[in-house]
């Protein structure tokens, strides 16, 4: 199967995020796409400015992201399994603001791929801030994936 696009998909660890990281590897497997996978990273501007955090800190909490991120793909791909697997899976861990990380790595791509809600503060039925800034501001198509829903218990 030859590569014919690529579809970003924002991972920050967050339930919402794996749930939209399983629906960019189905479309992948259904386009014969790539997928990128993109965890924003602390800005060093501001953390700097504001904690007194050192350059090499910073990378370290970059490179932790892009460790967190790259754990669960794989743990995505090990789960799914089957054509999944074959899936040409990229992960980065982008220094900035979530949104903005996402629609700047988005601007080569097929799709844009995000969470109903990340691991921002408060959880509602309202879409979250960086999947509206997404929505708003991406060049390409952008899907967000709701979480399925739970099924009560009796």
């Amino acid at each position: 199967m030859s590569t014919q696009g690529t579809i970003v998909v924002g991972v920050d660890g967050s339930d919402c995020s794996r749930t939209a990281l399983e629906f960019a590897l189905d479309e992948a497997v259904l386009r014969g796409a790539a997928v990128r996978a993109v965890a924003a990273a602390p800005e060093a501007d501001y953390w700097a400015t504001s904690y007194g955090l050192s350059p090499s800190l910073l990378d370290e909490l970059t490179a932790d992201m892009e460790k967190m991120a790259q754990g669960v793909v794989d743990a995505v791909v090990r789960e799914r399994g089957g054509a999944v697997a074959d899936v040409p899976v990229e992960v980065r861990a982008v220094p900035g603001s979530p949104g903005q990380v996402l629609v700047d790595q988005s601007r080569d791509a097929d799709m844009l791929v995000v969470g109903h809600r990340g691991r921002g503060g408060l959880r509602s039925t309202v879409l979250g801030s960086v999947g509206l800034q997404c929505v708003l501001h991406a060049a390409v198509p952008v899907t967000v994936v709701r979480p399925a829903p739970e099924t009560a218990t009796a």
